[in-house]
């Protein structure tokens, strides 16, 4: 068959406004191909929990390709190192001219993708690849004296300013093909090592279609309330699309494009609750930018250098307290049951639980970075890294070392009346309010709720000491 065309799908499952896929199906029949390379995504810290979602996203996708008569191979390699022989051996075995995909930041990633370019240009295999996870390729935003910006407020503004109508269009979905002789793989089970019990596959149900129905519920339902909702815990107020947005169930272009279609037209101004959420969505490509322009957080590296030098404690009690929500602060206990219980974490409580990890434990904020990849459903490196970083002081907008979040000041503002407390840590519910906050020694005895395993004020001064060492 002439002119056969590969689509390698990655962290763009769906078929709507795939830029590769788009441009596969301009040039003459399609088949996809998904590798799953689990030992990778282990060594990424990906956990049971998002490798699940990805395996029924990929089911979902296949499912959606087979409705345009495209068949999806399916081929487990175990790491990124394979890629680019198993690669070769589909378009031997297809007899395919091109191979089309779109483009990840993270380094391993770039570095797999330009093995993979490289192998097959050599064996006389055409490859595209696409911008298509962002607006704007890293280096085509820079700052005025030509450099990755280090602080997201300009890359914003800068953004806003340079972004066209046609970056944020969404790409064509290929029309039903005629039916090929090839047929779509099975896709086994899951290995039981990667199979997640803690995660609601009612609530994350994997896909596009499901992606689609949350953003439009988002819209209809909560987008406009997104400004003042969102840091509250106990209320449905944000979209709760991250872990569609991560694996690129949905695109971001559809993202936006829904905000314009409900805001007149524009991003940057308008509904406060729409522009706050196109912000986060510009906040996702900031951090895809740093990953490019600064690699070596790539390879656990501050971004800030000079904190690489911060004298971190090393104590497994106090971070096992941390994990199992064991702290003596509710607020804290309550964030970091929910993850580890659900694979999500509200985005208020990250800031809060990373913060407490690496301010008043003054613990190597790349643990934390790494329990959290291990347990989000969602979890995006680049974003990961970035909320880690800027909660450690160590990152870019880095908080100054000096912003230490007050565990129980955070928690009698953004749950107010203890309710996400009393789902959370349910020993505390049939407390009056102000002690689900903050117990008493008594009322934690009695309820079998652990002290506070730091003393806030002292727990704050040691932080500071420990970034004023750096001066």
């Amino acid at each position: 068959m002439s002119d056969l065309q590969l689509v390698w799908f990655r962290n763009d499952l769906r078929t709507l406004d795939n830029t590769a896929l788009s441009a596969a199906a301009q040039r003459g029949p399609v088949i996809g191909v998904f590798l799953a390379t689990r030992e990778q995504w282990r060594r990424h810290q990906h956990g049971a929990a998002k490798i699940e979602f990805i395996h029924r996203g990929v089911r979902a996708l296949s499912d959606a390709l087979d409705a345009l008569n495209i068949p999806l191979l399916y081929r487990d390699i175990g790491d990124f190192s394979q890629a680019p022989q198993a690669l070769e051996e589909i378009v031997r075995e297809h007899d395919v001219t091109t191979l089309h995909f779109n483009r990840e930041y993270p380094l391993d990633e770039r570095q797999r993708d330009a093995a993979v370019s490289e192998h097959l240009h050599q064996a006389g295999i055409t490859v595209h690849d696409y911008t298509d996870h962002i607006a704007f390729e890293p280096g085509e935003l820079l700052t005025g004296q030509g450099d990755y910006y280090k602080v997201f407020t300009p890359f914003a503004k800068a953004w806003h300013q340079r972004v066209t109508a046609e970056q944020l269009a969404l790409r064509d979905t290929p029309a039903c093909q005629s039916a090929l002789t090839l047929t779509r793989n099975a896709i086994p089970a899951l290995p039981d090592a990667d199979r997640s019990d803690r995660v609601d596959a009612h609530t994350w149900v994997a896909g596009q279609d499901a992606a689609a129905d949350k953003l439009e519920r988002f819209l209809d339902a909560r987008a406009r309330r997104y400004a003042t909702d969102r840091d509250f815990p106990s209320l449905a107020g944000t979209s709760e699309l991250s872990a569609y947005l991560a694996t690129g169930m949905i695109s971001h272009r559809q993202c936006l494009q829904a905000v314009m279609a409900n805001n007149g037209g524009h991003l940057a101004d308008g509904d406060a609750g729409l522009k706050s959420w196109a912000s986060e969505l510009i906040w996702r490509e900031f951090y895809q930018h740093v990953a490019v322009g600064f690699p070596y957080i790539c390879q656990h590296q501050p971004f800030q250098s000079h904190t690489a030098k911060l004298k971190w404690r090393h104590s497994d009690p106090d971070f096992n307290a941390w994990c199992e929500g064991k702290t003596g602060f509710p607020l804290v206990d309550a964030a970091m049951r929910q993850l580890v219980a659900t694979g999500w974490m509200h985005n208020r409580l990250r800031m809060l639980t990373a913060m407490f990890l690496s301010k008043h434990l003054l613990l190597d904020w790349r643990r934390g970075e790494a329990f959290f990849m291990a347990h989000l459903v969602d979890g995006d490196f680049a974003s990961n890294n970035g909320g880690w970083q800027w909660a450690a002081s160590t990152g870019t907008d880095a908080a100054p070392y000096f912003r230490i979040f007050n565990p129980i000041t955070q928690s009698e503002r953004f749950d107010p009346k203890a309710e996400f407390i009393a789902h959370w840590v349910p020993e505390l519910a049939d407390l009056p309010i102000k002690s689900r906050h903050q117990p008493s020694a008594s009322e934690r005895r009695a309820t079998g709720y652990p002290q506070a395993i730091v003393d806030h004020k002292r727990a704050r001064q040691r932080a500071l000491d420990a970034f004023k060492e750096l001066d």
